[in-house]
């Protein structure tokens, strides 16, 4: 008897399909602290160096929706960015919950996901219900950049789309990886951020300079305007004491029964 290879499985239906306003979606708890504090330090650094363009999307803990052979199937990673929306669906934005690309705007460009203690799915292949993450991203939603940073550690790894298939890919000198959806490089910076000093993940320019937060932004300018008064106040004691001094020999010419003027 001839065995016959199986016959090869046809990949899964997708649609784009926008959630209902009925659906509920889940409501999940943050597993740490951090997670939100990381979501915001990279949404400041955008937004104080102008680097948010008008239509795109940025959120954190925010659901991607896609409709696979016909169930609806939704992912919330902990920040993702879109660079263009649909003007409709961007009216609605400040109280949405979900985002089903190509029926509201672009594909997803990039999507991270910070690790807890709890957490096992990031890397999940997983390609039939209930699907892995990076199964979702990678072969789903084709999502170009997918990160994945662990605050404990300060871990990063940034999974590219080569192939059609995510390749982890190797920071530079510095430790940055270039994220091309951005113009920006994206790296680790140990320090202090309200409070809490902990490692975050920070974007830097093509020049290597780093994209300020806007905190950090107030201080630099406190310091110059500091540095500006303390000049200003240099230059009036300099000028004060040189009139002193001029007065000073006038005084010792008269004296002498010298008058110059």
């Amino acid at each position: 008897m001839v065995s016959t290879p199986p016959p090869k499985l046809q990949g899964p239906t997708v649609t784009w399909d926008i959630l209902p306003d009925t659906y509920r979606l889940p409501d999940d708890p943050v597993e740490n602290i951090q997670q939100p504090r990381l979501s915001a330090g990279l949404l400041d650094a955008l937004g104080n160096n102008g680097r948010v363009p008008a239509r795109s999307l940025i959120a954190s803990n925010f659901a991607l929706v896609a409709t696979i052979n016909g169930k609806t199937v939704v992912k919330a990673p902990d920040w993702l960015y879109v660079p263009e929306m649909h003007e409709r669906a961007r009216s609605n934005t400040a109280i949405r919950r979900s985002y089903t690309p190509w029926a509201e705007g672009g594909a997803v460009a990039i999507v991270m996901e910070f690790l807890s203690e709890d957490d096992n799915g990031e890397q999940s292949d997983r390609h039939i219900p209930p699907y892995g993450k990076r199964y979702f991203y990678e072969q789903i939603l084709k999502v170009p950049t997918y990160v994945i940073f662990d605050p404990a550690d300060g871990n990063l790894e940034v999974h590219q789309l080569q192939t059609d298939r995510y390749q982890l890919t190797p920071p530079n000198v510095e430790g940055r990886v270039w994220i091309p959806e951005l113009d920006l490089f994206l790296g680790v910076w140990s320090g202090e951020r309200e409070g809490t000093h902990a490692h975050w993940l920070r974007w830097w320019d093509l020049q290597g300079n780093l994209l300020l937060w806007g905190s950090e932004q107030a201080d630099l300018e406190r310091l110059r305007a500091d540095q500006e008064r303390i000049r200003a106040e240099a230059e009036t004691e300099r000028a004060n004491q040189a009139e002193q001094e001029r007065d000073r020999l006038a005084a010792k010419l008269r004296e002498l029964g010298l008058d110059l003027s």
